[in-house]
């Protein structure tokens, strides 16, 4: 078994554990604004995957298991039994992945701005952009990522954060970069998400192109006990773009669960 790299994370707040997952290329401060809006009523745990921002690399090819394995060394780190898992992108599949593999450890999960359901063309497409990163460099197709993640009008009114937001990507090392969009290009829950049965959360932007409504429809549908939100006019950065509005619905479900598990207890 490979060994699980130790991710340094944030940790702020009191009460129920809520562990937040960042997707490719990202930090953890992705989650800095939804935490402070959630902070008060739950303990928001945020980290840097494995070869992002402070947490090491690793020589090796790493895969979606592997991240797994890095959620649940944090976990028994810091001593937490149970914990609500929200995810963005990659990180929401390894919310649910994770959740398949320790049910006995999630009380809630919520997959924001994820895929699943593609069909080949989809499939291809991502793939697709992956082969390009992987011929000419990640640099050569950053402005088509940056126009899949904000909308028109924030890149204009906001040149300064869509810029910070490309420097991170610039500043993840190429091959780990690579190793994580394939993990995303690659990945398909569908067969597996019905087994996951933790009350869930799936939430995208009406523009997201690589996670519109449609994929997440069949999301919803195919889990359990899942509902699903849909923002207007967003796309795939929904956490810099509309971080209170995300927090709002995130904090609402949370809070139900919550007062259904106190309830049952």
């Amino acid at each position: 078994m490979k060994q699980a790299v130790e991710c340094v994370y944030s940790d702020q707040g009191e009460g129920e554990a809520l562990i937040m997952v960042h997707g490719i290329g990202a930090r953890r401060s992705l989650w800095d604004e939804a935490a402070r809006q959630l902070k008060t009523r739950y303990r928001c745990i945020s980290y840097d995957l494995r070869g992002h921002g402070e947490s090491a690399a690793t020589d090796a090819v790493f895969t979606l298991d592997d991240l797994v394995d890095d959620l649940e060394a944090l976990r028994v780190r810091l001593g937490i039994e149970r914990a609500h898992l929200v995810g963005h992108s990659l990180g929401g599949m390894i919310g649910p992945a994770y959740a398949r593999r320790y049910p006995q450890h999630v009380r809630s999960l919520a997959l924001l701005s994820t895929a699943a359901f593609r069909t080949a063309d989809d499939a291809a497409k991502v793939q697709g952009l992956v082969a390009a990163m992987r011929k000419t460099g990640v640099a050569a197709s950053l402005e088509v990522l940056v126009a899949r993640w904000f909308t028109d009008a924030f890149a204009v009114q906001q040149p300064d954060i869509v810029q910070r937001r490309r420097q991170q990507v610039l500043d993840t090392d190429a091959g780990v970069f690579l190793n994580v969009f394939d993990i995303y290009a690659t990945t398909e829950m569908a067969e597996w998400l019905p087994e996951v049965t933790a009350p869930t959360l799936v939430l995208t932007g009406e523009f997201d192109g690589g996670c519109p409504p449609r994929l997440n429809q069949r999301i919803a549908a195919a889990m359990p006990h899942a509902q699903l939100v849909v923002l207007d006019t967003l796309k795939h950065a929904l956490l810099i773009e509309a971080p209170l509005q995300v927090a709002q619905y995130l904090g609402q479900f949370l809070d139900a669960v919550s007062n259904v598990n106190e309830a049952t207890s």
